[in-house]
């Protein structure tokens, strides 16, 4: 199998010759820049200048010598965006600045691994609603945002590599958190229900922007299309499922619905961290086909369950790995252990492609991402754990 065929066949819920691998093909399932270098320098490959795919996050576009070596089946398009297009850092002294094409304002202190908001353009306490409809937005729909994917996508293809191809702006919750300012959206939400759902409508309208330029264009060379959002936490969600079902999931259905139409041949990939449980049967009623990143440590996120209850129904991709403590900080044996009780929860009868539990960070050892991928090869070989004991 080459590996489009292999994710095809897991998308499918069959199981292929191994568990698909997936390393960098989004801003969520990807690698530090620091944890690639020393990635590189642990597979013996030569240094290297990493291309980022993210600077925000600083995550590192793998290269083609570190997708040969890992076995890597899925590669990402990255349409020109905020974080990577048209960035105009100022050195401010003991930072790094710069203000983004949605007007917000992002800080890298030099000592510090990633660049964060520390203003955001519409965070005025009693926003009039005016102010919405008045704010120059990015022009989303842009033909420049997607210049040059299509070959890409093709050279991949020719490769035999699945594509996978993500959106320009965060998810409608994320995004608008990140232009209001979380406190006052999640104010608004409670107090402002109109001026909320003003910067929810216009977050859609932003996306589809996006991929009804976009997807007649690339539909038929990508295999997967990413949306995200962060409903989340550690315990439970930001917000109640009831005010997710009234607020957000119609927003997210009128997505998904139109993803559907311009792509009828890709799969559909959700990413949101966290507890998610109680949203699950919801996203698969918009028409969800892949969750990630299967965040196993959260309230209600037990592998095996999850598989019981939503395996048919809905592809797993991620999960492979704990990230917040076994992977950065476990030996190399732990690592391989976390790694087999995972695949043994989520890859049988297929609906399973490996990944970490979001990007993997600056902390992470290189024996452990080592470990971490001689356990998917170890483990993650279906007609090896099809054999008797």
């Amino acid at each position: 199998m080459n590996s489009r065929e292999r994710l095809l066949a897991a998308l499918s819920h069959q199981e292929p010759d191994r568990v698909p691998f997936d390393l960098g093909s989004t801003q969520v399932t990807g690698i530090h820049v620091e944890a690639y270098r020393g990635l590189r320098a642990a597979l013996g490959l030569p240094p290297v200048e990493p291309a980022l795919c993210d600077t925000i996050q600083q995550l590192a576009l793998p290269d083609e010598d570190v997708i040969e070596r890992l076995g890597v089946d899925v590669r990402g398009l990255f349409p020109r965006n905020s974080h990577n297009w048209g960035l105009a850092i100022v050195d401010r002294g003991d930072a790094w600045e710069y203000r983004d094409e949605w007007g917000i304002t992002h800080c890298r202190p030099k000592d510090v691994l990633y660049f964060s908001v520390v203003k955001s353009p519409l965070d005025e306490a009693r926003l009039p609603l005016a102010a919405v409809a008045a704010h120059p937005w990015p022009n989303t729909g842009d033909p420049e945002r997607i210049a040059g994917l299509r070959e890409q996508a093709l050279a991949y293809r020719a490769r035999g590599q699945a594509v996978m191809l993500k959106g320009v702006l965060a998810g409608i919750f994320e995004m608008a958190q990140r232009v209001r300012g979380m406190q006052a959206l999640l104010m608004d939400l409670a107090a402002n229900e109109s001026l909320a759902c003003a910067l929810l409508d216009k977050m859609l309208e932003l996306k589809l922007a996006f991929w009804e330029m976009a997807l007649p264009h690339l539909a038929d060379v990508v295999d997967v299309i990413s949306e995200a959002d962060d409903y989340g936490t550690q315990t439970s969600q930001l917000i109640s499922p009831r005010m997710f079902r009234r607020l957000f999931k119609p927003r997210l259905a009128e997505l998904f619905a139109r993803l559907r139409q311009l792509a009828p041949n890709a799969r559909r990939f959700f990413h949101s961290d966290g507890s998610l449980r109680p949203l699950i049967p919801d996203l698969i009623e918009i028409g969800v086909d892949i969750l990630n990143p299967v965040h196993i440590t959260a309230a209600g996120m037990e592998p095996a369950g999850l598989k019981r209850d939503f395996g048919r129904d809905l592809v797993f991709w991620g999960g492979g790995v704990e990230t917040q403590t076994v992977l950065p900080f476990g030996a190399p044996s732990e690592v391989k252990e976390n790694v087999r009780r995972n695949l043994a929860a989520l890859a049988p009868g297929g609906g399973y492609v490996f990944n970490t539990i979001h990007n993997i960070q600056a902390d992470v050892p290189p024996a452990n991402m080592l470990a971490m991928w001689e356990a998917l090869r170890e483990y993650g070989d279906y007609a090896e754990r099809a054999q008797p004991d």
